[in-house]
Parts: C-alpha cells; structure tokens; sequence
C-alpha cells in the first residue's frame, strides 16, 4: 500500500487583483478554482448562469433592393409625368392654364348724352350693376345644401323683380361658373343684396365651427351703366330707346349709335380663388366714351307742344297728332311732339304702337294745308295775281267725279286770295287748271314743284322709319287725282314735310333742310358742328313775300278760316286742312286729319308750326277750330321765349272776294 503524502501547505502569496466582472449578459471564462480553505467546508459551485439565446436576423439586402425598386418605379412614374407635362403637353397644358388663371373683361365704354340746344341732358347714362351668379357655389357639394337655388332664388326675386324659378333655374346652369341674373340694376338694388350676403355672412360665422352656409356667398356685381332719360315723356318720340344691351334700338339713339356708343375696351388680369392678383398686372386697351349729341331741340318749346298735342288728342278722343316748330330761318327743328307718347324709361309698359315718331313716320294725305304749294305755282307761272278774279260755282264737274267745297253754298266771286282765304277746293282747281294749255301739262307744271317742295322725297333728317310720302309721276295721276292733288287729295305727306313747306315760304322761297342735331362733343371735350343743311330755291322772293300776305287773310280777315289762330301783337300768316283720311284698316277714306300750319311774324318770319290731329272723334274735326288753337298757344310759348318782338305794322288785308259787276 503506497505511502499517503503529506497535506500541502497553503503558502500566502502576494495578494491578487479581482477579476474584472465580465460585462452583464456575457458568460465569464472558464479559470481554475481558487483553493479551498483549510478546515473549511467545502461548498459545491454555483453553476453557470444560462446563456442567452441568440435570434439571428436576415439578411437586409433583399429588403433594401425591393424599397429601391419601388422607389425607383415611383420615381421613373414622376420622369415620365414630368415629361409628358414640360415637353409633350406642355403647350396644351400651358394654353388651359393660361385660360383659367387669367380673365379677360370687356370695359363697357360710358354712352353719350343727348342734350337739347341749351346743353340740358335729354337722354344720359348712370351707373348701374348686372347681377351675375357663380352656379357652381350652389351646388350641393359646395353649399351643403341641396335646395339651395331654391332658397337663394327665394330671397333674390323681390329684389330683382324676377320670378324664383326662373332664378333657381339659372342658378342650377350645369358645368358653369357664370350665369348672368338680372342686367342694369340700379346701386340702391345691389346695396340690398349686400345687405343680405352680410346677414348671412355673419350666420355662417356664428354657426358650429364656423361652417355655415352662406347661401348668397356666389351672387357678385359687375359695373355697368343704364340709360336713363330725365324728362320722362319728353322728346321720347326724337329720342328713341336703348335694348337690354345698352344700344339703340330706335329714334336718334338708334340713328346715332355709333357716335354715342364709343368703342369698348378689354382688360385682362390673373385671377386666384376669385381675386385679383396685384402682382401679376393687367394689360389692355381702355374704353373710349361716346360723343355728347346736342340737338336742336328747345326743351321748353318741345313741352309746350308736347303739352298742347296731347291735351286736344285726349279731348278730340282722336287716334294721335303732332307738333312741329322749326326756326324758319336755319331749319332747325325746335320741337317734335307726337301724342299719344311714351317713357322710355319703362318700356314694359308702353304701347307698341306709341313708340315711333309718327311725325315722321306716318304717311297721310294733307288736305287744304296743301293749297299753299298750288297758289305758289299759280304765282310762280305768272298765270294770276292775289286779285285775280275768281268765280266759284257751288259744284264743279271734272272727269268723273263732281267736286264741292266743305260746305254749300252760292256762286262765290273769290279773288284768288279770297280763294286761299276761304279754302275752297274748287278754286283751287279752277286756278291750276291755268298752269298749262292741257290738263296733262298742268299736271306736269304742278308735279315739278311740289318736288321742288320736297313731296315725295326724304326731309334729309335721315331718320330712321322716315317716309318719303306718296307723289306719283303725273303721267299716272288717275282722272280724280288730277284734280284733288291741287287740294291735297291723292298724294300723301309726313309732318316735318308739311313744315319744311311753309318755312319755305317764310324764307323768301328758299328750302333749307330741316335739322336736328347742331353738333357733337367728343370725348376730347371739342364740339364739332353740324353740317350745314343744303339749300334749294323753290319760288321767288317775290311770290314768297306775296304768298305770306295772302296767307295773313286766312288768319286776320273775317272770311278766312284761321281766325281762332290770332296772336295778338303779331302778324300771322296760316292755313288750315281738313282731309279725308285713309284708313287701311277698312282699305279707304274713314275719318278726319285735322291740321293747321304757319308763321309769325308774317312780315318778318322767324317760326314755323305746324298741327294735325288724326282721327279726331269728339267734337269739331275741322283744322282751323282744333288745330287752330294748338298753333295759338305754342306759337306764342315760342315767340316769347325766343325773345321776337311783337309786330310793328298792320296786314295788308288784300280783298278777299269781288262783286260780279267788277
């Protein structure tokens, strides 16, 4: 048995320095056990803590190339759009780009006025609002309200004066920005519909959140302007009208359009969400305002006349009539009054047949007025004098009819002022009868100058609707006209023409064209005139001056049949008429034209007026009792504020009739 060795001696050694701990989660290395003390008890070792287990990842590089493909597909998707957007479609793209950012408005040039001679404004244009809609703001997408045309229409209506389902229907206009609700609207219209956007504005901001409908939030204004005229009534027959789009659409704004209208402008501006931006800056060409007509209107004459024709229309109960007063000397027209007449401001409710200028536009034949162009042919021809004797039977054969005067009566004895004096149609034929060997050249003599007189031709107005009358040739005067036209029967003539006549005589013989317009002013401020009226020799002084005596008889002698159209203080020289009328209603003669016409002072001529009544039912139908006051008031409404003197000597009263032993 092997010897036992002895027990080992623990030898103290040079302290050692601890281990360093291994860090946390890390398993320390394996080392030898330190020994155990002597005499202790041995314990047995802790055992190693467990490791823990290890998750291994993937590899990321299969990850990385698949978001890289992505991003690179994205990517090239952006390339190909940004391609297709700046080189394939750019100029497309550019043009619809262009179209919706900037807006392009017409600027509305500012119309003219018409003015009469005093500068006193006829006709002007005010600032106004055409009320326009964006539909697509009343969607229910937009509004969040599925009526809400309805209930916009609802509160715009009694403004606007539009029926509501005709406003929702506008407001519903599909695929549209713009509808257009109510045109030329005056400022006070658009303040309340202000007022009612800033209702319910302040609705809308007070509701949850701030959210709230604003059911008129897509109703805006653009500036406009609207015609107005001041005088209601006054003139509307020379003025004419504008349409819903601000031209003229009758009378001088129609004639005259161009110069009133002026030339639009356009501007154009970039837009974002409804507003202007001021960075981007505007380009366009401005507006150039119409030209200011001023006429030869009077407008205190034109009111007395208006006022004179439309009261003895309303009494006679008579179709219509009509006022012309000219200056005798220039042509200038200084009234144009027609009755019945209508407001220009309020179309709607006038009557379309009211709406011309009869004055110039009705055709009618004149009657005994007429007489005056056959006495001026008589003279003219040298074939008689105002003394010529004159016997005048109580009927008159000629061709197929029997001809009579107004009223019955015994053989007269007339010189052939007592003649135009007295009106007597059988006079009158008896007198032209002279002008040629033969029937056919006194018809022939007779034509050429009512011609000269401006029958059958345009007044030279150019106005629109104007009638040139009816003259037709002698060689087709038919067997009766042959003697009516003598005496105003069988031809047809408009009002002015009628006036232009007698101021013929006033001006020594001498036809001026009748005028209305005296100039205009451009939008430089120059006035420019008028050119001057042509003028045409028709008689001699000679037959002139001796036909306005002759006319006086009519007026100042007792025989005659204008004593109601006496002026006291002035001389006067006048005719009346009383002519059957056509009627083209029955296709033949029905009713009266009642007319008168004139001048003062008879020996120094400055005014013309000129009366007729049409169909006058009530009361007197004759020219001289009706029309002859009518001459009377606005003949001496004239005079006055023209400022004439009143006469200084007496008529002639050249003899009237003759007794048969002379």
């Amino acid at each position: 048995m092997p010897p036992k060795e002895p027990p080992r001696r623990r030898v103290p050694g040079p302290a050692r320095s601890a281990r360093p701990r291994p860090p946390e989660g890390r398993p320390a290395r394996p080392g030898p056990r330190p020994a155990a003390r002597p005499g202790a008890t041995r314990r047995p070792a802790p055992r190693p803590p467990a490791r823990p287990r290890t998750i291994r990842l993937g590899s990321p590089k299969p990850r990385l190339r698949l978001v890289s493909l992505g991003l690179t597909l994205v990517m090239l998707a952006f390339v190909v759009r940004l391609l297709q957007v700046q080189a394939v479609d750019a100029s497309t793209l550019a043009a619809k780009a262009e179209a919706h950012r900037y807006q392009e408005y017409t600027l509305t040039a500012d119309r003219g006025e018409i003015t009469d001679r005093s500068g006193i404004a006829l006709a002007a244009s005010v600032d106004a609002y055409d009320i326009v809609a964006d539909p697509l703001l009343f969607t229910p997408e937009e509004s969040k309200v599925q009526d809400a045309p309805e209930q916009a229409a609802a509160l715009l209506a009694p403004l606007l004066g539009k029926q509501p389902a005709d406003l929702a229907k506008k407001l519903r206009t599909p695929k549209s920005r713009y509808t257009l609700l109510a045109r030329k609207q005056t400022p006070q219209v658009w303040n309340q519909i202000k007022d009612l956007k800033k209702v319910y504005a302040k609705k809308s901001a007070r509701s949850e959140g701030g959210n709230g409908v604003n059911l008129l939030g897509g109703i805006v204004s653009e500036p406009s302007t609207r015609r107005v005229y001041p005088n209601g009534e006054l003139a509307a027959g020379i003025l004419g009208y504008v349409n819903a789009d601000g031209r003229g659409a009758g009378g001088l704004e129609s004639m005259l359009d161009k110069e009133l209208a002026g030339q639009d402008g356009k501007i154009r501006f970039a837009e974002s969400g409804g507003r202007q931006v001021p960075t981007a800056g505007t380009r366009g060409t401005p507006a150039v305002p119409g030209s200011d007509i001023e006429l030869t209107i009077d407008r205190d004459i034109q009111w007395a006349a208006q006022q004179a024709i439309t009261d003895q229309v309303r009494k006679s109960k008579a179709d219509r009539g009509y006022v012309i007063v000219q200056n005798t000397r220039t042509g200038e027209v200084l009234a144009m009054a027609n009755a019945p007449g209508f407001d220009p401001n309020d179309l709607s409710a006038a009557n379309s047949a009211a709406m011309g200028n009869a004055a110039l536009q009705d055709a009618y034949e004149p009657g005994s007025t007429s007489k005056v162009m056959s006495m001026a042919a008589v003279l003219e021809e040298g074939v008689a004098t105002p003394g010529t004797h004159v016997v005048v039977p109580n009927r008159l054969h000629r061709g197929d009819r029997l001809f009579r005067d107004d009223i019955d009566h015994p053989t007269w004895y007339l010189t052939l002022n007592g003649v135009l004096a007295k009106s007597s149609n059988i006079g009158t034929i008896l007198a032209t009868g002279q002008l040629g060997k033969t029937q056919a050249e006194s018809n022939r003599v007779l034509h050429s100058y009512l011609r000269k007189f401006g029958i059958g031709s345009p007044t030279g107005l150019g106005y629109p609707g104007e009638t040139p009358g009816i003259l037709a040739k002698p060689g087709n005067w038919s067997t009766s006209q042959q003697y009516t036209i003598p005496f105003g029967q069988g031809l047809s003539i408009n009002a002015m023409q009628a006036a232009s006549v007698y101021s013929t005589i006033a001006n020594g013989g001498v036809r001026i064209e009748p005028t209305l317009v005296r100039g205009t002013e451009g939008p430089d401020g120059r006035f420019t005139p008028a050119p001057a009226p042509e003028q045409t020799r028709v008689v001699s002084e000679k037959t002139a001056k001796t036909l306005a005596t002759m006319l006086e008889s009519v007026v100042d002698d007792r025989e005659g049949t204008g004593t109601k159209a006496r002026i006291p203080g002035y001389r006067v020289a006048g005719k009346t008429g009383t002519a059957n009328r056509v009627d083209p209603e029955v296709g033949g003669y029905r009713g009266y034209t009642a007319s008168f016409a004139g001048f003062a002072p008879a020996d120094n001529p400055q005014i013309t007026v000129y009366c007729a009544i049409q169909n006058p039912t009530k009361g007197s139908y004759f020219g001289g009792q009706i029309c002859g006051p009518i001459y009377k008031k606005v003949m001496e409404f004239a005079l006055k504020t023209l400022h004439v003197a009143p006469t200084g000597s007496e008529p002639a009263r050249l003899p009237v009739i003759f007794k048969d032993s002379e």
